[in-house]
């Protein structure tokens, strides 16, 4: 077996003003990735704030003190790099990747995006629209639109509930101070890391970061989030003229550093994680109700949510909903086998390293672990946990998201609630 340990060189420093910096050397790699993550999300907006993380995002590219939005592109394109951000429910990233010869150049382009934004009152009308228009694109496409009503359903009134990209309402509302403020309360170095992999000396980003934001002031700032009471047991229906019927069914999940979060990964693998799953096998392959089918365990800092999503026509929608009802229930009862067992662990430890051949898999795995467990997990780490989990905790895990917790069903398409069989869902 690979001697993962010595091929990992993770460096930590914390600056005084509270930036985190974490490194992992890997010097046969000739790219550079490197994030500026926040630990603030669409789940730390307030009432009437829903979609600003993102929309501030979409404005942190639109130009600086010393760049135009074009300079901020083509500065990187230049030299072959790509940038690039994404506003998740508890981060936001603003990454590049670069050849390790230009890290500074990636350094201070990014610094300088997160730091110096000028928010010029022209460029954010101009790019209220691009919003409105990633909203309508969401809109108009249905497999992914489901899941906004399912988390809504699910979350109700909820930051959790709120789609990331916003609603169009407060996207054309939204005021350049409230957005500075924002900013502000949100973007500040307590909650600021700095993640880099591939071709990096520690020190030298430390000093490059030091130098580009180490002008920030200290203002540690606790990150307040509203506690949540678990997700509601609700039958929903969206009505439109669609070939399929797309929808969602879940319940409660585990958070991000629950003690069996292994075992809570394998179980979905084998549920409806691949194209050997259990999911997939009965319902498309040897029955072909559905073309699309799985199950996702998304996890977050105190609680989750573990669902399945399938599309289907009209016809089919009762023997598919009752198909995974039914695997559910197997997997609530322990029927798990073992063979489906071994294969789902060597899926995910497979996967795992295969997502680290690059620099940008790494640094991402950097920041996460940071966010996460507030510390780094080494692959040996990782690989031995999943190996370890067994028919018991499997077993355990299941009880605890299906034992007990209610199930939200969400519908979109062209059927309406009195057309189903079912007023509740339930195992």
């Amino acid at each position: 077996m690979v001697n993962f340990s010595a091929m990992e060189t993770y460096q930590k420093t914390r600056l005084d003003n509270g930036i985190r910096v974490l490194t992992e050397a890997v010097p046969t790699l000739d790219s550079t990735s490197l994030g500026i993550w926040i630990t603030s999300g669409s789940r730390d907006e307030v009432i009437g704030e829903c979609g600003l993380s993102h929309f501030i995002e979409h404005l942190l590219f639109k130009g600086t003190e010393r760049r135009s939005a074009f300079d901020i592109s083509r500065e990187i394109e230049s030299v072959g790099g790509s940038i690039n951000a994404f506003t998740g429910k508890e981060y936001t990233c603003f990454h590049a990747k670069v050849l390790k010869r230009d890290t500074a150049l990636a350094v201070d382009i990014l610094a300088d995006i997160v730091a110096h934004s000028v928010f010029d009152p022209g460029e954010i009308e101009r790019e209220r629209m691009v919003v409105v228009q990633e909203i309508k694109m969401v809109e108009d496409t249905p497999d992914d639109y489901i899941h906004d009503l399912f988390h809504r359903s699910f979350w109700g009134d909820h930051p959790l509930g709120c789609p990331i990209t916003g609603v169009k309402e407060n996207i054309l509302s939204f005021q350049r101070e409230e957005i500075i403020a924002f900013l502000q309360r949100q973007y500040t170095p307590d909650r600021m890391i700095v993640a880099s992999a591939g071709g990096v000396d520690h020190g030298q980003l430390v000093d490059l970061v030091q130098a580009r934001l180490g002008h920030l002031k200290p203002c540690p700032s606790p990150l307040q989030r509203e506690g949540t009471h678990g997700g509601k047991s609700r039958m929903q229906v969206t009505h439109r003229d669609l070939e399929q019927i797309h929808f969602c069914l879940g319940t409660s999940g585990i958070p991000h550093n629950h003690r069996l979060r292994y075992a809570g990964h394998t179980l979905n693998t084998i549920l409806g994680g691949n194209m050997s799953s259990r999911l997939f096998q009965e319902v498309r392959e040897k029955r072909g109700l559905t073309y699309s089918i799985y199950s996702f365990l998304s996890t977050y800092s105190d609680t989750g949510l573990f669902g399945v999503y399938a599309g289907t026509t009209k016809a089919e929608i009762q023997e598919v909903i009752t198909l995974i009802l039914q695997e559910l229930q197997a997997i609530k009862a322990g029927r798990v086998r073992m063979e489906d067992l071994s294969a789902a662990k060597e899926y995910l430890k497979g996967g795992t390293i295969l997502s680290l051949e690059g620099s940008d898999g790494r640094m991402s795995r950097l920041a996460r672990d940071e966010i996460c467990f507030d510390r780094y997990i080494p692959l040996e780490e990782v690989l031995s946990a999943l190996g370890g989990v067994s028919e018991e905790a499997i077993a355990e895990v299941a009880q605890e998201m299906l034992g007990s917790h209610p199930l939200c069903i969400t519908l979109l398409g062209a059927i309406e609630e009195g057309e189903l069989p079912w007023k509740t869902v339930d195992l």
